[in-house]
């Protein structure tokens, strides 16, 4: 089943709450989503077995400054960083996938 967003929102600075079409909660700090962005840059790859690691993100507080969040087709979300980063699409089912709370966190566990 395709998991999409009803509503994106934020609660502070530093936190955004989704609400799922099933009603389910997930709020994420802006650290964890910067920690989760799924680029090459932040993630590495592998490429006919030659490994690109990731870049190492230093300690610049505006990576962790949402400016924008624009969503990509139906499928996605992508965030602007206060330090420029912008490469990182979020699809809706990387981030019900990674939701951090207690429920989410057990059902992961458990499958």
């Amino acid at each position: 089943m395709l998991m999409k967003a009803l509503s994106i929102k934020r609660i502070n600075p530093n936190e955004i709450l989704i609400t799922w079409r099933d009603n389910h909660q997930t709020t994420y700090t802006t650290k964890q989503l910067r920690a989760m962005c799924p680029c090459v840059t932040c993630q590495g790859e592998t490429v006919l077995l030659h490994e690109v690691a990731p870049k190492p993100k230093g300690d610049n507080p505006q990576q962790f400054e949402i400016i924008n969040i624009s969503q990509v087709g139906s499928y996605a979300i992508q965030i602007e960083w206060g330090d420029g980063h912008n490469a990182g699409i979020y699809t809706w089912e990387y981030l019900r996938m990674n939701c951090p709370c207690d429920q989410c966190t057990f059902v992961g566990k458990n499958k």
